[in-house]
């Protein structure tokens, strides 16, 4: 077995590599410019908005407040006449990079570690660069790619920008098995 603590190095590394390869994918590559379209009536639909005293949360609408409410016919009405949507409202002010990209540094972290975590229960110290590999790329997907799913089966997302981000994933999964099959103990 592995001890975590030998592992260290690894899990600052991938989170160093995942920082670089998502700064080029999203600086360099422009794939996410179409992820988001922008609403018809921009200002109007702004000035309702701050009319209304909209705070930051996660909005539904329409939103009924019970299941029960949900099956109503009036609730129904709502939906058929539409639109039908889920909205995410920021803080105001410009969008602050700075604190995002550290919540970014810190998630590739958290998920470097659990990676360590179940690949020192699972890889032997010396273990063959491509069992590493295998192993930490297929529990790195589950973090990097499974997760954004849900967005497409909850909340709408287009399948095609799932599949863009799943993609970005992909190459986080990867950068971070390279990462642990060339810096794993004994290697």
């Amino acid at each position: 077995m592995v001890a975590l603590s030998d592992l260290v190095l690894p899990i600052l590394l991938s989170a160093v590599f995942i920082f670089i390869v998502s700064s080029i994918l999203h600086m360099v590559i422009p794939h996410h410019s179409s992820d988001y379209g922008k609403l018809p009536d921009e200002d109007g639909v702004l000035k309702n908005l701050r009319d209304a005293k909209l705070t930051q949360g996660a909005y539904m609408f329409p939103c009924a407040p019970s299941m029960k409410e949900m099956g109503s016919p009036e609730m129904q009405e709502r939906y058929r006449q539409g639109p039908v949507g889920y909205m995410t409202v920021l803080p105001n002010g410009p969008p602050a990079i700075g604190k995002s990209l550290g919540w970014w540094f810190l998630y590739t972290l958290i998920v470097s570690f659990f990676v360590a975590y179940l690949g020192s229960l699972s890889i032997q110290p010396g273990a063959e660069f491509s069992y590493v590999f295998r192993i930490t790329a297929t529990i790195s997907i589950l973090a990097y790619c499974v997760a954004y799913m849900v967005d497409s089966i909850w909340k709408g997302v287009s399948w095609s920008v799932t599949f863009k981000f799943m993609f970005d994933g992909l190459l986080y999964s990867l950068t971070t098995a390279a990462t642990f099959g060339w810096r794993w103990p004994g290697a």
